[in-house]
């Protein structure tokens, strides 16, 4: 439509060109001077009036043609809203059953996926519970087992500390640990238990230890004696740990005098030379108490140069006795040694006996060799006498020999 105006208007236009250029043709030629500048103007006010009425023409047609477009507009709009209102609806009831059957079919698939994931829950947990109360279960019976060796732990260290109040039982327990690192490196034949080693008395000592050197064919014996000097110990562990240290100088002094007092004790009754050595071991069946005495300043000198004492915990006895055993060893190889020699020289005498016996066989293995070869140079001589006798068959020669008469027969 709007092309349609404009196209009459541009016809318009050309029709009034053209009409001007016909005029002008027509008219005559127009006037020189100041007739032609009115002529002009008179021209110029025609085209604008032309211009002016074509311009009303076509915006008259210009809005007439927007209201048609505008009516046509709307009317198509409104078709168009229509038909879009009608597809909206249909669309929204197509989108309304598809979303019910997919509600419903996610729904199904839910409810079947709930039930596969609470079939699996319910075995994996049921097998997971199985397991864990059957680790747990273990585990609780292990605990038992615990309990119970703790049970009869606590009654062993119960009963082992009735036995350390007593002070008899507390020697036992060091003496039945002396003896056992004894047996673990000496023989029974080497040492011996509750040994009178001091002539004249009835004081045994726990354990003594065979030397040579005896008198009167009696074994020279280094007494060894255990002692566990139990409260003074324990007062001083407990002082050291409260940091009280006029409670642990006081306790240190009366373990001091304790070991002193048991030394002293030791060296009257056990040592006796050339019965025993001129020293004793005082056994400590604890490493530390040993190494609380070594602590002590002076002490295991002091004890050694005044009562022949020397003080020795498990790992330091077991080093002297091993030393000793290694001593007992050198001193048998010693001994024996003086017999090997013995020995060798007796082989020594008997084999000078044995040469001359080899050289009387050699002798007589000579004579039988010079009377073998005369039987040689006979045989000889018998075998040429017999050169022109013919031999006989082996067969016929059997027979003439098994028939031939012997010579005690004849």
């Amino acid at each position: 439509m709007v092309f349609a105006v404009l196209g009459g208007a541009a016809l318009i236009a050309l029709a009034l060109y053209f009409g001007l250029r016909a005029r002008s043709v027509e008219a005559p030629l127009p006037p020189t001077g100041p007739d032609l500048g009115a002529e002009i103007d008179r021209l110029r006010k025609a085209l604008l009036e032309a211009q002016s009425a074509q311009r009303q023409e076509l915006s008259g047609a210009v809005a007439q043609s927007q209201q048609g477009i505008t009516a046509t507009l709307v009317q198509q709009l409104g078709s168009l809203a229509e038909s879009n209102a009608q597809r909206l609806d249909s669309m929204r009831g197509t989108i309304d059953a598809r979303l019910k059957d997919m509600q419903a079919d996610n729904a199904g698939k839910l409810e079947e996926m709930r039930k596969t994931v609470d079939e699996k829950l319910q075995s994996t947990l049921e097998q997971r519970l199985g397991q864990s109360f059957k680790q747990v279960s273990q585990q609780l019976e292990q605990v038992y087992k615990g309990l119970g060796e703790m049970q009869a732990l606590a009654t062993g260290v119960g009963d082992l500390k009735r036995m350390l109040t007593n002070v008899k039982t507390r020697g036992n327990f060091g003496e039945s640990q002396l003896g056992a690192l004894l047996e673990q490196v000496l023989s029974p034949e080497q040492f011996g238990a509750q040994v009178a080693v001091k002539p004249g008395s009835r004081e045994t000592v726990d354990y003594a230890i065979k030397m040579p050197g005896g008198i009167e064919g009696q074994p020279c014996w280094l007494p060894i004696d255990a002692k566990f000097p139990r409260e003074d110990y324990e007062r001083l562990q407990d002082a050291q740990e409260r940091a009280d240290k006029d409670a642990a100088e006081a306790a240190g002094l009366a373990l001091e005098r304790a070991i002193r007092r048991e030394a002293e004790s030791i060296h009257d009754k056990y040592i006796d030379p050339p019965y025993t050595t001129n020293f004793a071991v005082l056994f400590l069946p604890t490493e530390g108490l040993f190494a609380e005495v070594l602590r002590r300043p002076g002490l295991f000198e002091s004890l050694q140069r005044e009562f022949h004492v020397s003080v020795a915990g498990p790992t330091t006895l077991l080093a002297q006795v091993n030393s000793l055993q290694m001593g007992f060893k050198t001193l048998a190889i010693q001994q024996r040694s003086s017999e090997v020699w013995q020995v060798l020289g007796a082989v020594k005498t008997e084999f000078g006996k044995f040469g001359d016996v080899l050289s009387k066989v050699k002798k007589k293995l000579d004579e039988a060799s010079n009377t073998i070869d005369e039987t040689g140079v006979r045989t000889r001589a018998i075998q040429r006498q017999l050169k022109q006798v013919e031999a006989l068959p082996e067969g016929e020669s059997v027979k003439v020999l098994t028939s031939a008469p012997d010579a005690d027969d004849v």
